[in-house]
């Protein structure tokens, strides 16, 4: 399927600077595009997530875009990609957690080892109610101790988005911790 006039009318205005434009040319797919998000990461978060990352990607990208070829099928193809990406991304992060997971400090006793198996299987286990992005910040921000600007700009996203998103994690965390691991909240 071809491009429709009206889409290189559209596309035309954003790339002359008329980016207000942009917002009818995508209208129409929004629902469909967040239904194949849905699909490719059965997950209604994640699929936000990833039709929101890939208007973003198509809007920045417009310029390359060959009008010979069907919109919403680049579009789609945006999606697609951004998907995979995540699942990659997923993949090693979980990987690497679980490497964390495994590794004992030198001169550990047999107790202590399984001791602290067990905390970092429960702290696994909480980062799991994390969104990608809170999760992200929350690494970053918390673990990692870069500071509000170093992590936004990391991630390519607004200080605002930072703040939210880790203010989101914490409380997820510690209703996570609180609701499903109370010995870790003793004392506290």
């Amino acid at each position: 399927m071809r491009m429709s006039e009206t889409e290189k009318e559209l596309v035309a205005m954003v790339l002359s600077g008329r980016t207000e434009a942009f917002e009818p040319l995508v209208t129409p797919y929004r629902r469909p595009l967040l239904a194949l998000a849905y699909r490719l990461t059965r997950n209604r978060e994640d699929a936000l997530e990833v039709a929101q990352e890939a208007l973003l990607r198509a809007f920045r990208s417009l310029v390359r875009y060959d009008v010979s070829r069907s919109f919403k099928n680049w579009l789609f193809q945006i999606a697609a990609n951004e998907a995979r990406d995540r699942f990659r991304k997923r993949t090693r992060e979980k990987a690497a957690l679980e490497n964390v997971a495994q590794t004992e400090p030198p001169h550990s006793t047999p107790e202590a080892g399984r001791e602290r198996r067990e905390i970092r299987s429960d702290i696994l286990q909480c980062l799991a109610v994390l969104s990608p992005r809170e999760r992200e910040v929350f690494i970053l921000r918390d673990l990692e101790e870069l500071d509000i600007k170093e992590t936004a700009r990391a991630l390519g996203c607004s200080s605002i988005s930072v703040r939210v998103n880790l203010s989101s994690a914490r409380r997820k965390l510690r209703e996570a911790i609180r609701d499903n691991f109370p010995h870790l909240m003793e004392g506290r």
